[in-house]
């Protein structure tokens, strides 16, 4: 599948703090090329499954001082990008499917962006356990949204599949881990290549 080079699709997990983190700067990307950007939800956990993949504390965890690195990186990223609210949620790994059916179904009552802003604050920002039905209900209530329509909104069998079809086809592209970046075809994974998604813009 092919798209506008105007666009970044950007394959996206609530469970990501580096989605968080891309978060906070991919727009005013997008704003300075003229392009937007298409958030699309997928289920870090089928991609693993997909490609055989793992989380990088598990991938790497063996390795001495490969996690002190990287935990070394993203303190860099935050100090350079100003991005001091995000606290490391204390209950990671937390369990991103009902949050990911949220993603698909929020759009669909209208309250998309909202819907994303309050759940990337309260996982990345407020430590909160995202994965219990309550938590969630809570969370999106205080940021004026429909907190119960939302959860009854995941059980949806056509957000269910929505959800598996946005998984299987950003594999069928290349995905192997989020956050992923596609400008056209080209594939760019990870937060440090942001830059060189811009510069991919700035072609035209």
């Amino acid at each position: 599948m092919t798209t506008t080079k105007k666009t970044v699709d950007f394959i996206f997990d609530f469970g990501s703090p580096n989605a968080y983190l891309s978060w906070k700067l991919l727009p005013d990307i997008a704003a300075r090329q003229g392009a937007s950007v298409k958030l699309i939800p997928c289920l870090l956990g089928g991609i693993f499954k997909a490609t055989g993949n793992q989380a990088p504390m598990i991938a790497f965890g063996g390795i001495k001082g490969k996690m002190d690195y990287e935990m070394l990186e993203t303190r860099r990223f935050i100090a350079a990008h100003g991005l001091t609210a995000f606290r490391f949620n204390p209950h990671f790994p937390v369990n991103t499917l009902l949050l990911m059916r949220g993603m698909i179904a929020a759009p669909r009552m209208g309250v998309g962006e909202a819907y994303l802003e309050a759940m990337l604050k309260g996982m990345w920002e407020d430590g909160l356990k995202l994965d219990d039905p309550e938590v969630f209900v809570t969370v999106a209530n205080a940021a004026g949204l429909d907190g119960a329509a939302l959860l009854t909104a995941t059980g949806d069998p056509e957000v269910k599949a929505e959800l598996v079809a946005n998984t299987e086809a950003a594999v069928a592209r290349g995905t192997f881990g989020i956050p992923t970046f596609f400008v056209g075809d080209e594939i760019f994974f990870g937060k440090e290549r942001l830059g060189q998604v811009e510069a991919e813009l700035a072609k035209g």
